[in-house]
């Protein structure tokens, strides 16, 4: 659905499904942290904050699991997630120091929200002629 959804609009599916994707299969986290931090207060914020990080990591580890074991296990599949990979691993790292903070600032929020088109700019980046990092 999505790579028809990215033909249609004459989009790369890559950048259709890193919009949409996360969008769907979070779905239940993103209103579920909602709701707690609606309660405003520090436990239930903290909560909030712990099933988002906690949902955003294990998707991004799950996904190179999924990504490693495709070309460990399948000969002949052809490696061309190098710019992808490397924004992955490199958005955790960077939120590994974020999420051991005891205090969160709001100025982090708006730090860790510009990572999401921040990190599908460093890819179109990665990938675009200039740089060739197919």
């Amino acid at each position: 659905v999505l790579a028809a959804l990215g033909d249609f609009f004459g989009i790369p599916p890559f950048y259709i499904s890193c919009v949409l994707a996360p969008l769907a299969s979070n779905a239940s986290e993103l209103v579920a942290s909602m709701n707690y931090a609606a309660k405003r207060t520090k436990s239930t914020i903290t909560t909030s904050l712990g099933c988002l990080l906690g949902a955003a990591n294990m998707n991004n580890t799950f996904c190179l699991a999924i990504f490693y074991g495709l070309i460990v296990c399948r000969e002949g599949l052809k490696w061309t997630f190098s710019a992808e990979t490397i924004v992955i691993v490199g958005v955790q790292v960077v939120m590994f120091f974020f999420a051991y903070q005891s205090t969160m600032k709001l100025w982090t929020a708006f730090v860790v929200l510009s990572f999401f088109p921040l990190s599908i700019l460093v890819v179109a980046f990665l990938e675009s002629p200039i740089v060739g990092m197919l």
